[in-house]
């Protein structure tokens, strides 16, 4: 006689058991696969903010109002990365040291090589040596203000800066008459009675000009307080110096 079946004997085949462990590894995978993403995502930000865009706090009231103390703005450090140069009107985002500041008479320890590999990355603060201006003139331009109540001019072209500059705000309280050299700027606060710019400068190594490679991004956006989010576009009144001759010529 066949062999009785298990079905006919009312019995129910085993089922081969799970390891006891099957839920543990299962969630140690989807612990890994966060973590994963995670490191993704940070290593996304961290190549954004060393190569693209670079957030900062403005810190003072030199640029008021275009920018006001606590605004956050973003950097566009593409902006000159493939051969372009910044222009009259920018806003940039600089490291002065060795224009603002005097260039540190030691050199940096490991210290300072780790909170400078910090800042390139957007993890430490970018400290007291970056600061935000606009610039007013650029290679080869000749800027000049003959003193209080007197427009600045670009190679001989008066500037219209009344849709920047603090109200109440004369464009300079001293005479200046610079020549700027190839692959540096002249810059300025647009709160001219607060900033302290290339104009406090002149006389010292330097002459108060930023070289362009100390630049590390144009000032593209206000991001926060949220109420004052917006873009920062180049003033048109920029337009009318474009052919004036100068800009460019000691590039």
């Amino acid at each position: 006689m066949p062999p009785e079946s298990s079905e006919s004997s009312g019995e129910q085949p085993e089922q081969p058991e799970e390891p006891e462990d099957a839920e543990e590894a299962s969630g140690r995978s989807r612990s890994w696969d966060l973590l994963m993403l995670a490191g993704i995502c940070l290593l996304v930000l961290l190549l954004v903010n060393a190569f693209v865009a670079r957030p900062y706090s403005v810190p003072s009231g030199s640029m008021e109002d275009t920018l006001r103390p606590g605004d956050r703005i973003v950097a566009n450090q593409l902006a000159y990365a493939f051969g372009d140069h910044p222009e009259r009107g920018d806003v940039v985002v600089f490291d002065g040291t060795g224009s603002f500041i005097r260039e540190p008479e030691e050199p940096p320890g490991l210290m300072d090589e780790l909170r400078s590999l910090g800042r390139g990355l957007g993890i430490v603060p970018a400290g007291n040596t970056v600061y935000v201006k606009r610039v007013i003139g650029v290679g080869g331009d000749r800027v000049t203000c003959k003193g209080p109540g007197l427009p600045i001019t670009v190679n001989g072209v008066p500037l219209d800066e009344s849709s920047y500059l603090a109200p109440g705000d004369a464009p300079s309280a001293v005479a200046f008459d610079v020549l700027v050299p190839r692959g540096e700027l002249w810059v300025m606060g647009d709160h001219r009675s607060a900033s302290r710019d290339s104009r406090d400068h002149l006389g010292q190594p330097g002459g108060g000009f930023v070289p362009e490679d100390k630049v590390i991004g144009r000032a593209d956006w206000v991001v926060y307080p949220f109420s004052r989010w917006t873009g920062l576009d180049r003033p048109a009144s920029f337009a009318a110096i474009a052919g004036a001759g100068g800009h460019g010529e000691q590039r």
